[in-house]
Protein backbone atom coordinates (compact mmCIF):
# COMPACT_ATOMS: atom_id res chain seq x y z
CA UNK A 1 0.00 0.00 0.00
CA UNK A 2 1.34 3.44 -0.95
CA UNK A 3 2.62 5.67 1.80
CA UNK A 4 0.69 8.99 1.68
CA UNK A 5 4.02 10.81 1.73
CA UNK A 6 4.91 9.10 -1.55
CA UNK A 7 1.92 10.41 -3.50
CA UNK A 8 3.10 12.57 -6.37
CA UNK A 9 1.71 15.93 -7.50
CA UNK A 10 -0.54 14.39 -10.17
CA UNK A 11 -1.99 11.79 -7.80
CA UNK A 12 -2.47 14.49 -5.15
CA UNK A 13 -4.33 16.75 -7.60
CA UNK A 14 -6.64 13.97 -8.78
CA UNK A 15 -7.30 12.61 -5.29
CA UNK A 16 -8.09 16.10 -3.98
CA UNK A 17 -10.44 16.73 -6.90
CA UNK A 18 -12.23 13.41 -6.29
CA UNK A 19 -12.69 14.13 -2.58
CA UNK A 20 -13.97 17.67 -3.13
CA UNK A 21 -16.26 16.64 -6.00
CA UNK A 22 -17.71 13.76 -4.01
CA UNK A 23 -18.27 16.01 -0.98
CA UNK A 24 -20.09 18.45 -3.25
CA UNK A 25 -22.24 16.01 -5.25
CA UNK A 26 -22.46 12.79 -3.27
CA UNK A 27 -22.08 10.88 -6.55
CA UNK A 28 -19.19 8.59 -7.57
CA UNK A 29 -16.64 10.59 -9.55
CA UNK A 30 -15.68 9.51 -13.08
CA UNK A 31 -12.61 10.23 -15.17
CA UNK A 32 -14.51 12.36 -17.69
CA UNK A 33 -15.73 14.69 -14.96
CA UNK A 34 -12.18 15.08 -13.67
CA UNK A 35 -10.81 15.60 -17.17
CA UNK A 36 -13.11 18.58 -17.66
CA UNK A 37 -11.95 20.04 -14.33
CA UNK A 38 -8.23 19.31 -14.82
CA UNK A 39 -5.92 22.33 -14.81
CA UNK A 40 -3.38 20.38 -16.87
CA UNK A 41 -6.04 19.16 -19.32
CA UNK A 42 -5.37 15.53 -18.47
CA UNK A 43 -7.12 12.99 -20.67
CA UNK A 44 -9.75 10.61 -19.25
CA UNK A 45 -7.40 7.69 -20.00
CA UNK A 46 -4.56 9.23 -18.00
CA UNK A 47 -6.92 9.95 -15.12
CA UNK A 48 -8.26 6.39 -15.18
CA UNK A 49 -4.73 5.05 -14.82
CA UNK A 50 -4.08 7.30 -11.80
CA UNK A 51 -7.43 6.35 -10.29
CA UNK A 52 -6.57 2.66 -10.67
CA UNK A 53 -3.32 3.26 -8.75
CA UNK A 54 -5.25 5.10 -6.05
CA UNK A 55 -7.67 2.18 -5.77
CA UNK A 56 -4.74 -0.21 -5.35
CA UNK A 57 -3.29 2.09 -2.70
CA UNK A 58 -6.52 2.12 -0.66
CA UNK A 59 -7.50 5.73 -1.33
CA UNK A 60 -10.46 5.03 -3.61
CA UNK A 61 -13.11 2.38 -3.97
CA UNK A 62 -15.67 1.54 -6.63
CA UNK A 63 -19.25 1.21 -5.39
CA UNK A 64 -21.22 -1.51 -7.13
CA UNK A 65 -20.79 -1.39 -10.92
CA UNK A 66 -20.50 2.38 -11.18
CA UNK A 67 -17.81 3.77 -13.46
CA UNK A 68 -16.96 6.35 -10.82
CA UNK A 69 -14.91 6.15 -7.63
CA UNK A 70 -15.50 7.36 -4.10
CA UNK A 71 -12.96 8.28 -1.41
CA UNK A 72 -12.12 5.89 1.41
CA UNK A 73 -11.47 6.89 5.02
CA UNK A 74 -7.75 6.90 4.14
CA UNK A 75 -8.42 9.41 1.37
CA UNK A 76 -10.32 11.72 3.71
CA UNK A 77 -7.47 11.55 6.24
CA UNK A 78 -4.96 12.44 3.56
CA UNK A 79 -7.17 15.27 2.32
CA UNK A 80 -7.52 16.73 5.83
CA UNK A 81 -3.74 16.70 6.25
CA UNK A 82 -3.38 18.67 3.02
CA UNK A 83 -5.93 21.38 3.84
CA UNK A 84 -5.26 21.96 7.55
CA UNK A 85 -4.69 25.61 8.32
CA UNK A 86 -5.47 26.82 4.80
CA UNK A 87 -9.00 28.16 5.30
CA UNK A 88 -10.41 31.28 6.92
CA UNK A 89 -13.89 32.10 8.13
CA UNK A 90 -16.09 34.25 5.94
CA UNK A 91 -17.41 37.61 7.21
CA UNK A 92 -20.86 36.00 7.43
CA UNK A 93 -19.52 33.24 9.69
CA UNK A 94 -17.74 35.77 11.90
CA UNK A 95 -21.00 37.69 12.24
CA UNK A 96 -22.99 34.55 13.06
CA UNK A 97 -20.52 33.49 15.75
CA UNK A 98 -20.27 36.98 17.25
CA UNK A 99 -24.06 37.37 17.43
CA UNK A 100 -24.55 33.85 18.83
CA UNK A 101 -21.99 34.27 21.60
CA UNK A 102 -22.56 37.95 22.39
CA UNK A 103 -23.17 38.58 26.06
CA UNK A 104 -22.18 35.07 27.11
CA UNK A 105 -21.67 34.77 30.85
CA UNK A 106 -19.97 31.67 32.17
CA UNK A 107 -18.77 28.35 30.82
CA UNK A 108 -22.14 26.63 30.69
CA UNK A 109 -23.85 29.34 28.66
CA UNK A 110 -20.91 29.59 26.25
CA UNK A 111 -20.88 25.83 25.60
CA UNK A 112 -24.65 25.62 25.21
CA UNK A 113 -24.59 28.39 22.62
CA UNK A 114 -21.54 26.80 20.97
CA UNK A 115 -23.38 23.54 20.30
CA UNK A 116 -26.06 25.56 18.51
CA UNK A 117 -23.74 27.72 16.40
CA UNK A 118 -21.59 24.74 15.40
CA UNK A 119 -24.68 22.89 14.17
CA UNK A 120 -25.58 25.93 12.06
CA UNK A 121 -22.09 26.41 10.65
CA UNK A 122 -21.44 22.76 9.82
CA UNK A 123 -24.93 21.42 9.02
CA UNK A 124 -23.87 18.59 11.32
CA UNK A 125 -24.36 17.85 15.00
CA UNK A 126 -22.82 20.46 17.29
CA UNK A 127 -21.61 19.03 20.59
CA UNK A 128 -20.19 20.84 23.62
CA UNK A 129 -19.40 19.29 26.98
CA UNK A 130 -18.34 20.98 30.19
CA UNK A 131 -15.97 19.30 32.61
CA UNK A 132 -16.36 19.54 36.36
CA UNK A 133 -13.27 21.17 37.78
CA UNK A 134 -11.85 24.12 39.71
CA UNK A 135 -14.16 26.55 37.95
CA UNK A 136 -17.00 24.63 39.56
CA UNK A 137 -15.53 25.67 42.87
CA UNK A 138 -17.47 27.62 45.46
CA UNK A 139 -18.20 31.26 44.72
CA UNK A 140 -20.59 31.67 47.63
CA UNK A 141 -23.35 29.89 49.51
CA UNK A 142 -26.33 31.15 51.44
CA UNK A 143 -29.11 29.58 53.47
CA UNK A 144 -32.74 30.53 53.88
CA UNK A 145 -34.94 29.24 56.72
CA UNK A 146 -38.03 27.49 55.36
CA UNK A 147 -39.77 26.57 58.58
CA UNK A 148 -39.06 24.27 61.50
CA UNK A 149 -36.00 22.09 60.85
CA UNK A 150 -35.97 23.07 57.17
CA UNK A 151 -33.61 25.31 55.20
CA UNK A 152 -32.89 26.04 51.56
CA UNK A 153 -29.19 25.99 50.54
CA UNK A 154 -28.23 27.92 47.42
CA UNK A 155 -24.68 27.34 46.15
CA UNK A 156 -23.15 29.43 43.35
CA UNK A 157 -20.01 28.14 41.61
CA UNK A 158 -17.15 30.09 40.03
CA UNK A 159 -18.55 29.25 36.59
CA UNK A 160 -21.86 30.88 37.49
CA UNK A 161 -23.87 27.68 37.90
CA UNK A 162 -26.44 27.77 40.70
CA UNK A 163 -27.33 24.66 42.71
CA UNK A 164 -30.13 24.69 45.27
CA UNK A 165 -31.12 22.01 47.76
CA UNK A 166 -33.92 21.80 50.31
CA UNK A 167 -32.59 20.35 53.59
CA UNK A 168 -34.22 18.73 56.61
CA UNK A 169 -32.12 19.50 59.69
CA UNK A 170 -31.70 17.55 62.90
CA UNK A 171 -32.53 20.67 64.92
CA UNK A 172 -34.15 23.98 64.18
CA UNK A 173 -31.86 26.91 63.24
CA UNK A 174 -32.76 30.58 63.18
CA UNK A 175 -31.99 32.75 60.16
CA UNK A 176 -29.21 34.35 62.21
CA UNK A 177 -27.68 30.90 62.74
CA UNK A 178 -27.92 30.20 59.02
CA UNK A 179 -26.38 33.54 58.06
CA UNK A 180 -23.49 32.99 60.49
CA UNK A 181 -22.83 29.55 59.01
CA UNK A 182 -22.97 30.88 55.44
CA UNK A 183 -20.58 33.72 56.28
CA UNK A 184 -18.13 31.25 57.83
CA UNK A 185 -18.15 29.03 54.73
CA UNK A 186 -17.86 31.97 52.31
CA UNK A 187 -15.01 33.61 54.22
CA UNK A 188 -13.02 30.40 54.68
CA UNK A 189 -13.72 28.36 51.57
CA UNK A 190 -14.26 30.72 48.66
CA UNK A 191 -12.57 29.22 45.58
CA UNK A 192 -12.41 25.69 47.02
CA UNK A 193 -13.99 22.76 45.19
CA UNK A 194 -17.00 21.23 46.90
CA UNK A 195 -15.08 18.06 47.70
CA UNK A 196 -12.30 20.06 49.33
CA UNK A 197 -14.82 22.03 51.40
CA UNK A 198 -16.43 18.84 52.69
CA UNK A 199 -13.11 17.31 53.72
CA UNK A 200 -11.73 20.42 55.37
CA UNK A 201 -15.01 21.30 57.09
CA UNK A 202 -15.22 17.81 58.57
CA UNK A 203 -11.63 18.10 59.81
CA UNK A 204 -12.24 21.50 61.39
CA UNK A 205 -15.42 20.32 63.08
CA UNK A 206 -13.47 17.62 64.85
CA UNK A 207 -10.45 19.80 65.59
CA UNK A 208 -12.09 22.84 67.11
CA UNK A 209 -15.43 21.47 68.29
CA UNK A 210 -14.88 22.47 71.89
CA UNK A 211 -13.72 26.02 71.09
CA UNK A 212 -16.48 26.90 68.64
CA UNK A 213 -19.10 24.49 69.86
CA UNK A 214 -22.20 26.52 69.03
CA UNK A 215 -21.05 27.62 65.59
CA UNK A 216 -19.69 24.24 64.60
CA UNK A 217 -22.86 22.49 65.73
CA UNK A 218 -24.83 24.60 63.29
CA UNK A 219 -22.38 23.81 60.51
CA UNK A 220 -22.55 20.11 61.31
CA UNK A 221 -26.32 20.14 61.05
CA UNK A 222 -26.13 21.86 57.68
CA UNK A 223 -23.45 19.43 56.57
CA UNK A 224 -25.56 16.41 57.49
CA UNK A 225 -28.64 18.02 55.98
CA UNK A 226 -27.04 17.92 52.56
CA UNK A 227 -26.04 21.53 51.97
CA UNK A 228 -22.75 20.22 50.66
CA UNK A 229 -24.01 17.26 48.67
CA UNK A 230 -21.64 14.35 48.26
CA UNK A 231 -21.80 14.41 44.49
CA UNK A 232 -19.73 16.91 42.55
CA UNK A 233 -21.61 19.08 40.04
CA UNK A 234 -21.90 16.85 37.00
CA UNK A 235 -20.73 17.81 33.55
CA UNK A 236 -23.31 19.34 31.27
CA UNK A 237 -23.66 18.00 27.74
CA UNK A 238 -25.17 20.04 24.93
CA UNK A 239 -26.08 18.36 21.63
CA UNK A 240 -27.82 20.24 18.84
CA UNK A 241 -28.50 19.71 15.15
CA UNK A 242 -29.21 15.97 14.98
CA UNK A 243 -31.91 16.70 12.40
CA UNK A 244 -29.18 18.02 10.09
CA UNK A 245 -28.06 14.44 9.45
CA UNK A 246 -31.45 13.22 8.25
CA UNK A 247 -32.23 14.40 4.74
CA UNK A 248 -34.07 11.49 3.08
CA UNK A 249 -35.57 8.07 3.72
CA UNK A 250 -32.27 6.28 3.06
CA UNK A 251 -30.49 8.52 5.55
CA UNK A 252 -33.28 8.04 8.06
CA UNK A 253 -32.88 4.28 8.03
CA UNK A 254 -29.09 4.41 8.06
CA UNK A 255 -28.98 6.91 10.91
CA UNK A 256 -31.51 5.23 13.18
CA UNK A 257 -28.84 3.75 15.44
CA UNK A 258 -26.79 6.93 15.35
CA UNK A 259 -29.71 9.03 16.52
CA UNK A 260 -30.23 6.68 19.44
CA UNK A 261 -26.57 7.13 20.29
CA UNK A 262 -26.77 10.91 20.17
CA UNK A 263 -29.87 10.92 22.32
CA UNK A 264 -27.89 9.05 24.96
CA UNK A 265 -25.75 12.04 25.78
CA UNK A 266 -23.39 10.18 28.07
CA UNK A 267 -22.31 8.09 25.08
CA UNK A 268 -21.53 11.30 23.23
CA UNK A 269 -19.42 12.39 26.21
CA UNK A 270 -17.59 9.07 26.13
CA UNK A 271 -17.02 9.48 22.41
CA UNK A 272 -15.39 12.89 22.82
CA UNK A 273 -13.43 11.67 25.80
CA UNK A 274 -12.02 8.81 23.73
CA UNK A 275 -10.59 11.17 21.12
CA UNK A 276 -9.94 14.51 22.83
CA UNK A 277 -7.67 15.16 25.78
CA UNK A 278 -6.12 18.08 27.62
CA UNK A 279 -2.71 17.60 25.96
CA UNK A 280 -4.21 18.32 22.56
CA UNK A 281 -3.18 21.70 21.21
CA UNK A 282 -5.18 21.91 17.97
CA UNK A 283 -8.31 20.62 16.28
CA UNK A 284 -8.40 16.87 15.85
CA UNK A 285 -10.19 15.17 12.96
CA UNK A 286 -11.23 11.55 13.52
CA UNK A 287 -12.61 9.78 10.46
CA UNK A 288 -14.45 6.58 11.25
CA UNK A 289 -15.67 6.38 14.83
CA UNK A 290 -16.48 2.68 14.88
CA UNK A 291 -13.85 1.81 17.48
CA UNK A 292 -15.88 3.67 20.08
CA UNK A 293 -19.39 3.52 18.59
CA UNK A 294 -19.88 0.80 15.92
CA UNK A 295 -22.90 2.58 14.44
CA UNK A 296 -20.74 5.57 13.53
CA UNK A 297 -18.41 3.93 11.02
CA UNK A 298 -19.22 6.46 8.30
CA UNK A 299 -19.05 9.51 10.50
CA UNK A 300 -16.43 12.09 11.40
CA UNK A 301 -15.63 13.93 14.61
CA UNK A 302 -13.93 17.32 14.37
CA UNK A 303 -13.20 18.53 17.86
CA UNK A 304 -11.00 20.58 20.14
CA UNK A 305 -10.57 21.08 23.89
CA UNK A 306 -12.13 24.20 25.41
CA UNK A 307 -9.51 25.78 27.65
CA UNK A 308 -9.20 28.71 29.99
CA UNK A 309 -5.44 29.21 30.18
CA UNK A 310 -3.97 25.80 31.04
CA UNK A 311 -7.25 24.50 32.45
CA UNK A 312 -9.37 22.23 30.26
CA UNK A 313 -12.98 23.29 30.89
CA UNK A 314 -14.68 21.08 28.33
CA UNK A 315 -14.76 19.94 24.72
CA UNK A 316 -16.49 21.14 21.60
CA UNK A 317 -16.97 19.24 18.37
CA UNK A 318 -18.96 18.62 15.24
CA UNK A 319 -20.16 15.14 14.33
CA UNK A 320 -21.13 14.67 10.71
CA UNK A 321 -20.95 12.34 7.73
CA UNK A 322 -17.64 11.75 5.96
CA UNK A 323 -19.07 13.86 3.13
CA UNK A 324 -18.72 17.16 4.91
CA UNK A 325 -17.03 20.51 4.33
CA UNK A 326 -13.82 19.81 6.23
CA UNK A 327 -12.08 23.14 5.64
CA UNK A 328 -15.02 25.17 6.84
CA UNK A 329 -15.78 22.99 9.86
CA UNK A 330 -12.15 22.67 11.02
CA UNK A 331 -11.74 26.43 10.83
CA UNK A 332 -14.98 27.08 12.75
CA UNK A 333 -14.12 24.63 15.54
CA UNK A 334 -10.60 26.05 15.87
CA UNK A 335 -11.86 29.63 15.94
CA UNK A 336 -14.52 29.02 18.59
CA UNK A 337 -12.10 27.02 20.77
CA UNK A 338 -9.71 30.00 20.79
CA UNK A 339 -12.61 32.38 21.38
CA UNK A 340 -13.64 30.33 24.42
CA UNK A 341 -10.37 31.12 26.19
CA UNK A 342 -10.48 34.80 25.18
CA UNK A 343 -14.11 35.54 26.08
CA UNK A 344 -14.25 33.53 29.29
CA UNK A 345 -11.05 35.03 30.65
CA UNK A 346 -12.47 38.51 29.94
CA UNK A 347 -15.59 37.72 31.99
CA UNK A 348 -13.92 35.64 34.73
Amino acid sequence: MTNPAQIGPREREILTAIVETYISTGEPVGSRTLSRQSKDQLSPATIRNVMADLVDSGFLEQPHTSAGRVPTAQAYRYYVDQISGKATLSPADHTLIAESLHGTMGVQEFLERTSHVLSLLSSGVGVAISNPGPRNALEHIYFSRQGNNRALAVLVTKSGVVHDRMMRLERDLTQVDLDTAANYINENFGGWTIGQVKIELGRRIEQVRSEYDSLMKNLEDLYKGGALASEEPSRNIFVEGVANLVTNDQDRERLHDLLKTLEEKERVAELLGAYLDMRQEAVRVVIGLEETVPEMRNFVLIGAPARMGDEMRGSLAVIGPTRMDYQHTITAVSYIAKLFDKLLNETA
